[in-house]
C-alpha cells in the first residue's frame, strides 16, 4: 500500500437526499475520476453508518436530522462512485461517526506513503479522517483534492481546508 486514496462518505444522504447539497452533486463526476485513477495503489470509502435510533445518540441530538440509517436508500453510496469503487476492487470502512479509528488503524498498519482524500463532507468527516490520520502518520505525505470534496456550505468547505492546510495536509486545487 504505497499510495491510497480514501473516498469518504459519499452516500446518497450527502449528495441529493437528507443533507445534500448542490455542491456535492456536482463533485461526482471528479470522484470518480480520482478512484478510477490508477496512480492509485489501493482504493478505500468510508460509509457513514447510524442506527435507527440515531435520533437519541450524542450526534443525532446535535444533528438532528436522520441520515445514513444502515440498510436505507440514503445510506448506500452513489451508484456511479460504487461502480467505480467496485470497479477498483475498494475496502468498504463503515464508520459510527465522523472520524473512524479502524481507517487510522489500516493506515497505520499499511504504511502507505500518500494518503490522498477526497468526498463528503469537507468540514465535517473528510477534515476528522484527515486530522486524525496526521496524528496517527505524523511523517506520511497527506493530501486532499478540493475539487473533489465539498461541504456543509462553500464558506465551511473553505475553512476546512485552510484547517488542514494549517496542519500540514496539501491541499490540490487542480
Amino acid at each position: 500500500m504505497k499510495n491510497v486514496l480514501i473516498a469518504v462518505d459519499m452516500q446518497n444522504d450527502f449528495i441529493d437526499m437528507s443533507l445534500g447539497t448542490p455542491e456535492a452533486q456536482q463533485i461526482i463526476d471528479r470522484v470518480v475520476r480520482e478512484i478510477e485513477d490508477p496512480a492509485y495503489d489501493t482504493v478505500i470509502a468510508t460509509m457513514d453508518t447510524h442506527p435507527e435510533n440515531y435520533m437519541e445518540t450524542f450526534e443525532g441530538r446535535h444533528l438532528p436530522v436522520e441520515h445514513c440509517i444502515k440498510g436505507t436508500e440514503g445510506w448506500q453510496i452513489n451508484p456511479a462512485v460504487k461502480k467505480a469503487l467496485d470497479a477498483r476492487g475498494a475496502v468498504i470502512i463503515e464508520k459510527p461517526t465522523f472520524g473512524s479509528e479502524e481507517l487510522c488503524a489500516l493506515m497505520k498498519s499499511e504504511k502507505p506513503e500518500c494518503i490522498t482524500l477526497i468526498g463528503l463532507c469537507t468540514d465535517i468527516c473528510v477534515l476528522s479522517n484527515a486530522i486524525m490520520i496526521r496524528a496517527a502518520l505524523p511523517d506520511t505525505v497527506i493530501r486532499t483534492v478540493a475539487p473533489a470534496c465539498a461541504a456543509t456550505t462553500p464558506q465551511k468547505h473553505e475553512a476546512a481546508l485552510a484547517v488542514m492546510a494549517s496542519c500540514q495536509i496539501d491541499i490540490i486545487e487542480e
